[in-house]
Formats: structure tokens, C-alpha cells, sequence
């Protein structure tokens, strides 16, 4: 089992300064993306990717392959889902400081975990199909950032070894009917160093890469956040088990949308009673 602790939690504020996580919220408020690196330091990364590859391994034995058909064109992808499930520090990740504080700053105080899984493009694998995360669950208009994509990279991220590949600009489209016929001629790299993190709302138009090395793997952890009355991917009360999700901490329970006493309620704070809302105005008549 392994952890990020608490030390890898305080340890960013020290290498990251708050200028630079505040210009790369500004640039994916403007732009729906930004990368912010060093948030895992070298060790950690290594620390993290080895903990994927034994989840993948477990995955694998539970599920019966980490290959998804509708996803991915072959096998050379490596799927893991349901990432809280497998190990601590995927839970300490999902819920990392400055990941929390990004989000909030997008989608809002309120808002859910609705995946967190990874992607590790081996060599030979094939882009999935072009999409935005919101044109997948919600209808056009796409107005709002209402979804954001914290994507860990474990290793270096490149152009050769299956970067994700995003359309500049996209974030604007609000409707089928925006995408360029020229598409695919348009698709750049989101390329960084292991440690890093990837920030993309979910109105950016986007595929995986393909993986042209011969030696190299790029594994990514996909944290998916969306606003609290958006239906998450997952339905995480039926894929955790009870036992497992008694060892998740209070704030990653309600994240999930695991309570059962409306805390993930979008707008709970406007449920007041009546003489609390209108304390100074009388009873209605009873008069006709």
C-alpha cells in the first residue's frame, strides 16, 4: 500500500508558487487548459506510477482486462477504473490541496468526483474518438465550465509517447455544428514532465494520442470533477464496497456522493425554514 502523506501534501505549497497556480487558473478560466509542473516530485512519481501498475494488475484480475473496446482501438491502452477503490494514494491525489483549491475555483465550492481512472498509452496504441466531457452527458448549448479534468502525469508527456491531443480554442465551441470539418488537422499536444499536472474543463474538445515510440509507456491518472447536478460517470455506491468505503475520509465520501443525508445537495445552504428565511413577516391570514 502507499500514500502521498501528508508531507507530499505540504511539500507542494513549497516548490509551486501561488502566483504561478493562480496565473494557470486564470489561463483555464480563458483558454480551458494549463499545466502546472512539480506537483509530485520525482520520487513521488515513481512512487505513484509503480502503485498504478500494481492496480492495473489487480484490475485486470478483477475485471478480466484493462482493455475498454469502445474507448480504445487495441490493447495497447491500459485501463484502470474506480482508482479510490484500489489504493490510499489515489484517494490522497483525488483529494490533493491544490487540486481541491483549483477546482473550486472552476466549478464552485459544491461539485463531485464523478471518475478518477488512468490511461497508460504503451507503444502501438491508437487515439480514441475526438470529444468534449460535457458533450458526452449534456445537451448543446455548452456555455459553462460545469466539469474539470485534473490529469497527473506520472511520466514524461510527449507528442511521440500519446500525449492527449486537444483542439485550441474548443473550449468555445458550443454546439456540434462548431467542430471544424479540418479537425484532426488541428489536434496539439499537451506535453509535460512527470510531476506535473494537466488542468482541462470539460468544454475542451479532445483524443488520446497514439503512441509512436517502441519503448516508451505514458501513464496518466484521470481526476474528473463536474458541478454537483451533473450525473457522475460513475455510480461509485454500487462499485465500492461498504467495507472499503469506511476507510475513506468524511470529505471524500460526500465528493463521491456516497451520503444519505442530502449533503451533496447543489444549493443544501438555501433549505432554511420558512421563519428563518422571512423572520420579520407575519403568519398568512386565515381570513378569506
Amino acid at each position: 500500500m502507499g500514500s502521498l502523506g501528508a508531507s507530499a501534501h505540504n511539500s507542494y505549497h513549497d516548490r509551486i508558487d501561488p502566483a504561478v497556480t493562480q496565473a494557470a487558473i486564470e489561463h483555464t478560466r480563458k483558454e480551458g487548459w494549463a499545466v502546472i509542473p512539480d506537483v509530485l516530485t520525482a520520487e513521488e512519481s515513481k512512487h505513484a506510477l509503480d502503485r498504478l501498475w500494481e492496480a492495473a494488475r489487480k484490475y485486470k484480475e478483477q475485471a478480466g482486462s484493462n482493455y475498454i473496446q469502445y474507448l480504445d482501438p487495441n490493447e495497447n491502452n491500459v485501463r484502470v477504473a474506480d482508482l479510490p477503490m484500489h489504493e490510499r494514494l489515489f484517494c490522497d491525489m483525488v483529494e490533493h490541496p491544490l487540486a481541491v483549491k483549483i477546482v473550486q475555483e472552476i466549478i464552485g465550492e459544491n461539485y463531485l468526483i464523478s471518475n478518477m481512472s488512468s490511461n497508460i498509452a504503451r507503444p502501438g496504441s491508437k487515439s480514441m474518438a475526438l470529444h468534449s466531457d460535457l458533450s458526452l452527458v449534456t445537451p448543446e448549448p455548452w456555455q459553462d465550465d460545469w466539469a474539470l479534468n485534473v490529469i497527473w502525469c506520472l511520466t514524461d508527456v510527449t507528442y511521440e509517447n500519446g500525449a492527449t491531443l486537444y483542439i485550441p480554442g474548443s473550449q468555445a465551441y458550443q454546439k456540434m455544428s462548431d467542430i471544424p470539418k479540418n479537425a484532426k488537422s488541428l489536434l496539439t499536444p499537451f506535453e509535460a514532465k512527470a510531476g506535473s499536472i494537466v488542468l482541462m474543463t470539460g468544454r475542451v474538445w479532445h483524443t488520446s494520442g497514439s503512441n509512436i515510440t517502441k519503448d516508451q509507456d505514458r501513464a496518466l491518472v484521470l481526476s474528473y470533477y463536474t458541478a454537483p447536478f451533473l450525473k457522475p460517470q460513475m455510480n461509485w455506491s454500487l462499485r465500492i464496497p461498504q467495507e472499503k468505503a469506511k476507510e475513506f475520509s468524511p470529505s471524500l465520501i460526500k465528493r463521491l456522493g456516497m451520503v444519505k443525508d442530502g449533503g451533496d445537495i447543489y444549493n443544501i445552504d438555501a433549505l432554511k425554514y420558512l421563519d428563518e428565511q422571512y423572520p420579520d413577516e407575519e403568519e398568512p391570514s386565515t381570513n378569506s
